[in-house]
């Protein structure tokens, strides 16, 4: 699968964990210039609390464009290292 955002591919990988509709990359598929940490942070009752990063093309930012669980609760563990997206970034 792929993500990809303006036409740029920001993950690539065969290894997707799927979990309430998304696909969750590794860690080491990002493309890590099309990334910078965000403050954002949410919570999720059974997968703890997800932090954020923003997505960067060409200049452009897709702030909180994807998300990840540091430290997910034990019945989400299948997701830790993973990260997936949202707001425009197109996974197929």
């Amino acid at each position: 699968m792929k993500a990809s955002w303006k036409g740029t591919v920001i993950a690539s990988s065969d290894d997707i964990v799927t979990v309430e509709g998304n696909a969750y990359f590794p860690v080491e598929a990002l493309e890590a210039a099309c990334f910078r940490p965000s403050d954002h942070r949410s919570v999720c009752g059974w997968k703890g609390e997800a932090h954020y990063y923003d997505v960067v093309v060409d200049g452009q930012v897709n702030a909180n464009a994807a998300w990840f669980y540091p430290d997910p609760k034990p019945a989400a563990a299948e997701i830790k290292d993973r990260v997936a997206f949202w707001k425009g970034v197109s996974v197929n």
